[in-house]
């Protein structure tokens, strides 16, 4: 009854890595002439997860180690939702780009069942295996095309320094273990309240600094430009998108459960991670050209915001952040939706440089850039907008008025890339006319665009309540 009960609780998992395996079989057997329906078909396996995943029961399972709580399920609707998406656009691109091969969504099955654990990661080897599941996947996508020495540097610098920050993950896991005597979050938190020793402090320390790895928050982003740069623009989209969510719900989990007795502890070392990310990410986005390195550089920034909002500790905070994080994701993916419709004389735009004078021959694909580049930065009414007003309001609900005005500082820099990007499309001229815009990645862009103003408005109180009742699950003030 009791194993029943587990994997009626672990069916969403289960759906997707059952739907994964027998794809994988159904590609192996079929070929590439299978790719279509092995991508119609792994986009329906994810909806299928989502809908289990909102529908399901809630609980423990397998001792502890697995968590599906209302954070878990938030967590897991957006995850399985992006992938989807994610799908979508890889899809009609690797037909365009000839790269067109049935492992694609194989891949973001796997990574989406590998993100799901985390958000259910209910000790330190869940969370491992969660966060291995997902990164093996993800260096296999970075390095997707393999003709491509750009795309095999990228998958290379990921794995190796994934490498290496699995290796801090793993010797802070080990610290804590040797502190608590179990693996549990809960027997962690119960050793913690009684002594803080040494090694638990240093453990923490290099358990988040493996996990901000994986958000690729400051000092621990080397890996970001080279990668978004250098991988497949859909796959990039992806990386952008529901791996940092997860993470980011990982990060608010292992602290509220496993640490939140020792919160003057971990909230220096979390602020300090913030405040490198918003700063580096808006200043070396200034001397970039590459449009996806620009986009690297505006991901660690908002990193450092996501995290200001978990350095509050309280509930009001992770609600925060999960709201910041979905409204940042919708953004993200259609700008990246925009760059996968845009190409000239058949080769993708990938210079900042290459957006000048787009308002000539594509007003509309202009337009969708201008709104989404205004959200990214900030500005009302923009969905962006409403995703920093969350962060800083629980930053300083929470005391850190100071780190605050930092990030509302760092956020008036980096739009002046932003506002660049809308001075070349409106003003300067264009050097060429671009090509016949591919309807999947279009849509996309434009649904973006309209949810980021005016459908914000409307779906903000609704995102509210839900992420509430997530945040509530952490048990925190």
């Amino acid at each position: 009854m009791e194993f029943t009960n587990a994997l009626s609780i672990a069916t969403p998992e289960l759906i997707v890595v059952i739907g994964a395996m027998v794809l994988l079989l159904v590609g192996a057997y079929g070929g590439d002439k299978a790719r279509p329906a092995i991508s119609l078909l792994s986009g329906l396996v994810l909806i299928g997860a989502a809908v289990a995943s909102a529908t399901g029961p809630l609980g423990q399972a397998f001792m502890g180690a697995f968590v599906n709580d209302s954070l878990a399920v938030f967590a897991k609707v957006a995850i399985y939702l992006a992938s989807a998406v994610a799908i979508l656009l890889g899809h009609g691109w690797m037909i365009r780009n000839n790269q067109a091969r049935f492992e694609y969504p194989i891949l973001i099955l796997l990574a989406a069942a590998g993100m799901s654990m985390m958000a259910s990661a209910g000790d330190l080897i869940s969370l491992y295996v969660g966060i291995e599941l997902q990164s093996l996947a993800l260096y296999v996508l970075a390095a997707f095309n393999r003709d491509d020495a750009k795309g095999s540097e990228a998958g290379l610098k990921y794995f190796v320094l994934g490498a290496l920050s699995s290796g801090l993950l793993l010797y802070g896991a080990s610290l804590i273990y040797g502190f608590a005597g179990s693996m549990a979050f809960d027997d962690i938190a119960a050793a913690a309240a009684g002594a803080h020793g040494t090694s638990l402090i240093f453990g923490l320390v290099f358990l988040l600094c493996g996990l901000a790895f994986k958000i690729s928050a400051a000092p621990f982003h080397m890996w970001t430009p080279d990668v978004y740069e250098g991988a497949p623009t859909p796959a990039v989209a992806f990386f952008a998108a529901a791996p940092k969510l997860a993470a980011l719900v990982l990060i608010a989990r292992t602290l509220g459960e496993g640490f939140h007795v020792i919160e003057d502890q971990w909230r220096q070392v979390i602020l300090a991670l913030a405040v490198l990310s918003f700063c580096v990410g808006a200043f070396g986005g200034l001397m970039q050209k590459n449009i996806q390195r620009l986009l690297a550089y505006s991901s660690i920034a908002n990193m450092g915001y996501a995290l200001l909002a978990i350095a509050a500790g309280t509930t009001v905070g992770v609600k925060a952040m999960l709201v910041f994080m979905v409204l940042y994701m919708v953004d993200v993916t259609g700008f990246f939706a925009c760059l996968l419709a845009l190409s000239r004389g058949g080769r993708p735009i990938t210079q900042i440089s290459d957006l000048a004078g787009l308002k000539q021959d594509r007003p509309g694909t202009a337009i969708v850039l201008t709104m989404l580049s205004l959200s990214v930065l900030g500005m009302p009414p923009f969905a962006g907008f409403w995703a920093k007003v969350y962060v800083f309001g629980a930053a300083i609900q929470g005391g850190l008025w100071i780190f605050a005005a930092l990030g509302l500082a760092a956020s008036v820099v980096a739009a002046f890339y932003y506002l660049r990007l809308i001075k070349l499309m409106w003003f300067d001229p264009s050097p060429g006319l671009t090509d016949p815009a591919p309807r999947d990645a279009q849509w996309v862009a434009y649904a973006a665009a309209a949810f980021s103003f005016p459908l914000v408005l409307f779906a903000l109180g609704w995102l509210d309540g839900f992420a509430g009742t997530a945040a509530r699950a952490l048990g925190l003030g």
